[in-house]
């Protein structure tokens, strides 16, 4: 086992304690990349030779470490290359690393009777697809023959199933700073027909994305919203920003512009996700002077609501409606 999947229970203000994370993940290997919003993948192959230890044996390390020093706890999934160590991680839970040992009879023992949707990179349609002639478990498509599954896909699509089924992961580690971007998702409790809801949803998340952007000394060029639906489908839409900005008032504005576009009349919808990209350095980023009273009040308010946050927790101030 060389690779490890950490998720890290982070708080809602995740950036300020990231750095630190990726940092400590640094003293044992260069080879990290971050998975916003809240994972990390860890070649630690270099890592087993120098120090002598196993992955399992770094990943307790790991954990004690983020504890001690960040209070953060996390789940660990370890495997012999990233496709595997995500998919232990579905499984595994603070506390305890979930191991997919590297012998290819444990791999296919393991990925055996998973169903097929499991393996990363498969949607909903293929799945669907799939599992319409049968093949609805990783084994049934790793022992069905390669031409069926390219006649039911395509040549590519049905050749990487056919790998990754079988337990082939070409998959590798790309060492990256800090994601270029931020997201957040809001699940509803059941599926939600009420538009005022799915507006609250905007707004919560935005006000997170705008909190989390201030806070790095960030701005994002580009916001991105996703809305899943009741049978999974997803719908997504992208705008990009008049100007780059943090403010939470032109975050929320725009999401809910994204929103209108889709026309929803009585869509029962699952979750709402939100994802600010393009982040630029905040000082770096030009701003359009409007000599609006108005604008100039709410942004430091802003300011003031940032210091509160920051000292008193994540809740400490929001919009009325969401305090309702």
């Amino acid at each position: 086992m060389t690779i490890l999947c950490i998720r890290f229970q982070l708080p809602p203000t995740y950036e300020a304690a990231l750095p630190g994370l990726l940092g400590l993940l640094e003293e044992f290997t260069p080879v990290i990349e971050a998975l916003p919003p809240d994972r990390v993948l860890v070649d630690l192959r270099g890592a087993e030779r120098y120090f002598g230890r196993t992955a399992v044996e770094f990943a307790s390390l790991i954990r004690v470490r983020a504890l001690a020093r960040y209070g953060i706890d996390c789940a660990i999934g370890a495997g012999p290359g990233p496709m595997l160590a995500r998919m232990a991680l579905r499984e595994a839970v603070p506390g305890v690393t979930r191991v997919v040992p590297g012998e290819p009879d444990a791999v296919a023992e393991f990925l055996a009777e998973r169903p097929v949707g499991a393996l990363p990179g498969v949607g909903g349609a293929t799945a669907r697809t799939l599992c319409e002639y049968g093949l609805d478990t990783i084994g049934k498509v790793a022992a069905a023959p390669l031409s069926t599954l390219q006649r039911l896909t395509s040549a590519r699509t049905g050749r990487e199933l056919h790998e990754k089924a079988s337990g082939v992961d070409r998959g590798r580690v790309v060492p990256n700073a800090t994601s270029r971007s931020l997201a957040t998702e809001r699940p509803f409790s059941r599926d939600e027909l009420d538009p005022s809801l799915h507006r609250r949803a905007l707004l919560s998340g935005t006000e997170e994305l705008g909190t989390r952007l201030r806070a790095l000394e960030k701005v994002c060029r580009t916001l991105t919203l996703t809305v899943r639906y009741a049978d999974r489908s997803s719908t997504t839409r992208s705008r990009t920003l008049k100007e780059p900005t943090a403010h939470s008032s032109a975050l929320t504005a725009t999401a809910y512009a994204l929103y209108e576009t889709l026309g929803l009349q009585r869509a029962r919808v699952r979750a709402i996700g939100l994802r600010a990209e393009g982040l630029t350095p905040a000082e770096q980023a030009s701003h359009q002077l409007t000599f609006d009273p108005v604008d100039e009040k709410v942004r430091r308010i802003e300011e003031v609501a940032d210091r509160a946050r920051a000292k008193f927790g994540p809740h400490a101030v929001m919009p009325g409606t969401l305090a309702a």
